[in-house]
């Protein structure tokens, strides 16, 4: 059984969760956003053991506390590779936004790509390649949890992640969110701001392209 906590982090207000098992304590950090202290506390205070800190996709507001996690924890830290571009420019992108000089980006230990098997545990994530807001956006779904967290691919009621940037693809964004859109009804989603809603709840704003 896992139990998902969520943090709202950062003056983005970035949901960094902490996902874990209750029997065997391990965990997983997705999206560390900010706070790098409060969220290893948060961990040190539920006794839980760490097993990597995993990025959605490589915007600086879901990075922040990266480094600093990757080095008070002692785990790896993973990306997806088409994303490190965004990761190289963190620094550079919090200053000019946030008007902060934050600690550099780490380097990845190991890359997201589809199909792989993140462990929780005694359960684990599939990764799910859903690029379109950046080229590395990624997924994790659980089936057996009906859980999938999608950083800033759906939010609530039908919002989507921004494509309008240099690098965004729109027809990319739709058919990744068709991707999503097809995981059955009961299907949690966890997004990187805001509530979280379901793959039910958001069927009726979106119009799925299964050809």
């Amino acid at each position: 059984m896992l139990t998902i906590e969520t943090l709202v982090v950062g003056a983005m207000k970035t949901n960094c969760f902490i996902v874990y098992d209750d029997q065997t304590k391990e965990a997983i950090v997705i999206d560390p956003g900010d706070d790098g202290e409060y969220i290893a506390g948060f961990l040190q205070k539920l006794d839980l053991d760490a097993k990597a800190v995993l990025a959605t996709h490589g915007h600086f507001d879901h990075n922040l506390a990266a480094f600093y996690l990757k080095v008070t924890l002692n785990c790896p830290y993973l990306i997806s590779e088409r994303d490190e571009f965004l990761l190289k420019n963190m620094q550079a992108s919090a200053k000019h936004f946030l008007h902060i000089n934050p600690d550099p980006p780490p380097k990845p230990d190991a890359y997201l790509k589809n199909g792989r098997k993140i462990s929780v545990g005694k359960s684990f994530f599939e990764v799910v390649e859903t690029p379109g807001h950046t080229p590395g956006s990624i997924s994790l779904y659980n089936p057996e949890e009906e859980v999938v967290f999608v950083g800033d691919l759906i939010f609530k009621n039908g919002a989507v992640g921004r494509y309008d940037f240099s690098y965004s693809n729109k027809s990319e964004l739709v058919k990744s969110i068709d991707r999503i859109m097809v995981k059955p009804s009961e299907t949690a989603i966890f997004s990187g701001h805001g509530e979280a809603t379901s793959v039910g709840a958001e069927k009726k704003f979106h119009q799925v392209d299964i050809s």
